[in-house]
């Protein structure tokens, strides 16, 4: 079994991690381009950890020019096999103050100025993204940050707009009405990546102002820096209390399921969980080289087409050979 590393994508404010240890970092080439930095590779708890800081130090990189793919795609060439994001957000609702960090598990995407996908230009694939969000990823997260007592909102909607501005009144009051509960400007594309590159993903929104819908209230750039900071300090709690709960989580993942259509296997790894696809490998099907979306998409056609075959025959329908 593929030894467990979790991947941590820091956002605005985090450009390191406190309690990364035994600390290197791994320069790796993409061909989708230059990603954010080298990620950071070490353990905390005993768990090995690959870090990421999205906008680079310095906070070079504003959210539309962010290369998501070559992120996601050196994180995942690194060993990552399960990744968490932490960002900063804004709040629709008076029951998440600043300062409180949301568990999401939805996302609704508003950029428009982004590459969203791996596939295209001769190579299509489509991959559900009803539940974007690792279920069991995100429990693993609530616990941990429960056992250090820290308040976490289980779940919640991510409205994520292109940015670098801010919402105008009219937006915030539009996507409050809508029932988004957080807003931000980078958990999309970023979870619809790590679906097509296999990686279950977890998002922790970090609470730091009310937008701009709030009577009196406007997203001040300064107190937003500093309530990020003021958060910064739980993450390593938050890991080391959680490193051997999603440790276990990690090394108990169902066995395989092998399926085989004719001289080659399509192998699918922990299937059924909402949320939870990871596909091994690629495999050779009629000559062509399948990725894990394709793979997964393929099987249900090839199901499909046997469950039709069966019902023909059982109807004494003939089928014709071309």
């Amino acid at each position: 079994m593929t030894r467990a590393m979790l991947g941590i994508i820091g956002g605005s404010g985090i450009y390191d991690l406190p309690g990364l240890e035994n600390v290197r970092e791994q320069r790796v080439v993409s061909p989708w381009g230059e990603a954010s930095g080298a990620p950071r590779i070490g353990d905390i708890a005993g768990l090995p950890v690959a870090f990421l800081p999205r906008h680079d130090t310095g906070h070079r990189l504003s959210p539309s020019d962010i290369n998501y793919r070559a992120n996601i795609d050196v994180l995942k060439r690194v060993g990552v096999t399960d990744l968490v994001s932490l960002s900063a957000c804004g709040s629709f609702r008076e029951e998440l103050p600043p300062g409180t960090f949301v568990l999401v598990d939805q996302f609704v995407d508003r950029t428009h100025a982004r590459a969203t996908s791996f596939f295209g230009s001769g190579c299509v694939a489509h991959v559900s993204m009803a539940h974007p969000v690792s279920p069991r990823l995100r429990i693993h997260l609530a616990n941990a940050a429960e056992a250090e007592g820290i308040a976490v909102a289980r779940g919640g909607t991510y409205v994520c707009i292109e940015g670098p501005q801010f919402s105008t009144l009219a937006e915030s009051m539009t996507y409050k009405r809508l029932g988004y509960d957080v807003i931000g400007m980078t958990n999309m594309p970023e979870a619809k990546l790590a679906r097509e590159a296999e990686l279950p993903y977890a998002s922790v929104a970090m609470v730091t102002d009310y937008d701009c819908w709030r009577d009196g209230e406007e997203a001040d750039v300064a107190e937003i820096v500093g309530k990020i900071f003021q958060n910064v300090i739980y993450i390593p709690y938050c890991i080391e209390v959680g490193g051997e709960i999603i440790r276990i989580f990690l090394n108990n993942l169902n066995a395989p399921i092998n399926v085989t259509n004719g001289p080659q296997g399509i192998t699918l790894i922990d299937p059924v969980a909402i949320g939870d696809f990871r596909f091994s490998g690629t495999s050779q099907i009629l000559g062509v080289s399948l990725s894990g979306p394709q793979k997964y998409y393929f099987l249900l056609v090839a199901l499909a087409i046997l469950v039709i075959i069966i019902n023909l025959r059982l109807q004494n329908s003939r089928i014709g050979r071309a």
